[in-house]
């Protein structure tokens, strides 16, 4: 027969002479390190005959490509997670520190993936009383055209002077970075009474930046357990002993920007909750982008409730936590 005998296996019959063509220009390309070009003229045949070949290889299983993961990229770990609680995106870090600090870790993992996605037109928000993003922005590199429109704060910010001026240096900084607007919120992040609580929003000032909340197209997010962060207890918007006992009760496990929510994520009403100065739940969750960074095992709880509930969609994590949320939680027994 013309051109050789047939050979199967590969699909459809294929003669020993195709067969052997397509097998030297894919070790000439591969192997070699010959350009299609260079390929093409050794060989006799045409370019575009080149490529054809080459695509017929990959076809036909002649080549096959392997993806190699460096040891620190955990991409199948980060697809099975973004699959099993729905997120658009999911980063995991190893913590090269001691596992009990993995924010030095998590800040530059969440830097590299900011300055990665910032590409214009935004609106962030932030939350002011995370310790993580406050070191994540510290790591961040100063864009060189404008990224965002306006960084705005997410709850009040008036605390004590110390941690005041670390809320006001986290939002200044991204807006520097970020070449843009930042929008504060003039008001205390958490009152003595609902009724303060009304009154401030209907303040002028006030109103204004709650309007802005609803043109968000990103919002950055620590995962805070019940047990409030160091920053927040010096910010004097720390959850009372009284308002943690009343969370527990209510079955809390975290929260995001003061919203605490239980183990399957939903929104604990509590009386805390109506007394937070900051964007509300609803609109909060209707930004498009929702950016959690949080990690370290005793937020586990926490951050499992956080994208179960959606209350974040993309989860910048370490790899103990990440490793965990991979594995379902034990099932209660039935009563």
């Amino acid at each position: 027969m013309k051109g050789g005998a047939m050979v199967a296996g590969l699909g459809n019959d294929v003669s020993t002479g195709h067969l052997r063509l397509l097998v030297r220009v894919a070790r000439m390309y591969h192997e070699e390190g010959i350009r299609q070009p260079a390929i093409a003229a050794e060989l006799n045949i045409s370019q575009p005959r080149v490529s054809r070949l080459l695509r017929e290889a990959v076809r036909r299983g002649i080549v096959r490509t392997v993806v190699v993961l460096p040891q620190s990229v955990h991409s199948e770990l980060e697809d099975r997670l973004r699959r099993r609680y729905d997120l658009r995106d999911v980063v995991v870090v190893d913590t090269q520190e001691s596992a009990r600090n993995v924010i030095p870790a998590l800040a530059a993992a969440a830097a590299d993936y900011f300055d990665a996605t910032f590409a214009g037109g935004d609106v962030i928000g932030i939350s002011s009383w995370s310790e993580t993003l406050l070191a994540t922005v510290d790591r961040m590199q100063p864009k060189t055209s404008q990224v965002a429109e306006c960084v705005i704060q997410l709850v009040g910010g008036v605390g004590s002077p110390e941690a005041q001026v670390r809320a006001t240096r986290l939002l200044g900084r991204l807006a520097e970075i970020a070449r843009a607007r930042p929008v504060s919120v003039p008001s205390p992040g958490v009152v003595g009474d609902p009724s303060i609580r009304d009154a401030l929003l209907q303040d002028s000032s006030v109103r204004d930046v709650v309007g802005r909340w609803r043109d968000l197209t990103v919002v950055l997010a620590g995962i805070g357990s019940l047990e409030p962060s160091p920053l927040l207890l010096s910010s004097g918007n720390a959850v009372g002993d009284a308002d943690q006992d009343e969370l527990r009760r209510l079955g809390a496990v975290g929260d995001v920007c003061l919203h605490f929510f239980d183990a399957a994520g939903r929104a604990v009403d509590s009386g805390f909750d109506r007394r937070v100065v900051g964007i509300d739940a609803a609109t909060f969750r209707a930004v498009e982008r929702r950016v959690g960074v949080a990690g370290g095992l005793r937020k586990l709880s926490a951050i499992r409730a956080a994208i179960e509930g959606g209350w974040v969609n993309i989860l910048i994590t370490d790899l103990q936590v990440a490793q965990r949320l991979d594995i379902p939680p034990n099932p209660q027994p039935a009563p």
